[in-house]
């Protein structure tokens, strides 16, 4: 494994615990809003908060388990080289100029964000909005480390004809 797969793999897995976080936080929401009628903006904006970290820092693992979202009609009966030139070709025509823009892109969104000091319009909301919005460029950032990741390993495959052993 190469130094960017041992780090989205464990940004990923940690990631994933936030799952278990969500869970028991809208478990938590349900329970005091269905029996003691309590409700809280910041509760559902931690919802939506949780949930956005989970995808944005899950996204490379996911992008380095081969598990992402792919329409597959002929890529399963191609040939690894083959397999190797598309994703190559896939990763450098689109995965990595999109993530360069978008990480770029939501550096001044961050920055803006922190220098307002930025909290939630809601009455009784998350204070501190900067923090969530700077998993965009973590996200963007990690899923680019494993688009090259992915290009290399594609050029091993295409050079020498098979993948190098983990």
């Amino acid at each position: 494994m190469t130094l960017i797969d041992n780090i989205n793999k464990t940004i990923g897995k940690a990631s994933s615990w936030l799952t278990l976080v969500l869970v028991l936080v809208i478990v938590v929401d349900v329970i005091l809003r269905y029996t003691l009628s309590i409700t809280s903006a910041a509760s559902f904006e931690l919802e939506w908060h949780l949930f956005a970290a989970i995808f944005l820092l899950g996204a490379a693992y996911t992008l380095q388990q081969d598990k992402h979202v792919r329409v597959d009609v002929f890529y399963h009966r191609f040939s690894e080289k083959t397999k190797a030139w598309v994703n190559l070709v896939g990763t450098l025509l689109l995965l990595l100029p999109f993530c360069g823009v978008a990480f770029w892109e939501s550096l001044s969104f961050v920055r803006s964000s922190f220098l307002l000091n930025e909290t939630s319009p809601q009455p009784g909301g998350l204070p501190a909005r900067w923090i969530i919005k700077s998993t965009i460029p973590a996200g963007f950032f990690l899923l680019a480390l494993q688009g090259v990741s992915l290009t290399l390993k594609s050029l091993v495959i295409i050079t020498h004809g098979k993948a190098k052993s983990n």
